[in-house]
């Protein structure tokens, strides 16, 4: 019996197993491009709700990669920006000064210093003015005996803040010509500088790198020379306990 001719076996057809994973890997493009573009809009609820809906169609289990989504959330989200933290800086500050002013305004009452002393919060800080008969004999920058009932307290005060401070000499606009004070310059530099010096000497505690100096003479008056009250006005040693702070939008802390 004949034998029967085998035929050449038929081709194998070609395989479309990769059809499934490029459906998958376009799928996965699409959605990407979709998120991208949510993320670039402004209404977060709309990007959350497409989140949700993409978990569900993918099915992936566990927490979604889109959960949360949209264009503010991240890790730092509820950290408070530098502006934040500059402008809460300058309000606590603010409220040590102002507590320092109350504690010295209840000393010049109770010891009846408000012809002497008196206190103004300023945009630099607190400023704490001294007429020259609470300190000073006239023409004179050693300091009198009526001194102690200020500077101790004074220096109690300005030891509990970490602010900068300027001591400034002021004088009324009489010339003086003595041969230790040739002019105002020099009498209102010099009392300036030593009532500094007696202020570091009442407290170990105050840093000497925190205060400086400077005379102004009579060409930084507080009121009119014409009058002698208001002379005497302007024969006077301020205390500027100097901002760290300034309250605005680029709120930084003054080197």
């Amino acid at each position: 019996m004949a034998r029967k001719k085998r035929g050449k076996p038929k081709e194998s057809e070609a395989s479309e197993a990769w059809l499934l994973p490029y459906s998958d890997l376009l799928t996965l493009l699409l959605a990407l491009f979709i998120v991208l573009f949510g993320m670039s809009q402004t209404d977060e609820n709309k990007v959350e709700q497409m989140g949700r809906a993409f978990s569900a169609a993918f099915n992936m289990g566990g927490p979604s990669f889109f959960a949360g989504g949209g264009p503010n959330v991240s890790p730092y989200a509820d950290m408070p920006s530098t502006e934040e933290k500059g402008n809460a800086a300058y309000i606590q500050e603010n409220q040590r000064l102002e507590n320092m002013q109350r504690a010295l305004q209840e000393y010049i009452e109770q010891n009846h210093l408000k012809d002497e002393l008196n206190t103004n919060m300023t945009e630099g800080g607190l400023l704490i003015r001294i007429k020259e008969q609470a300190l000073f004999p006239s023409g004179s920058a050693e300091l009198v005996p009526e001194s102690q009932k200020i500077g101790p307290v004074v220096a109690g005060l300005l030891a509990a803040i970490p602010e900068p401070i300027i001591i400034s000499g002021h004088t009324d606009n009489v010339p003086i010509a003595t041969e230790q004070y040739p002019s105002n310059w020099e009498l209102s530099t010099q009392r300036a500088l030593n009532f500094m010096k007696f202020l570091l000497a009442q407290n170990a505690q105050l840093n000497p790198a925190r205060f400086s100096a400077t005379g102004y003479g009579e060409y930084r008056p507080a009121a009119s020379n014409d009058t002698e009250e208001g002379r005497a006005k302007n024969r006077r040693v301020e205390i500027l306990v100097s901002r760290l702070y300034r309250m605005d939008k680029t709120t930084q802390k003054i080197q």
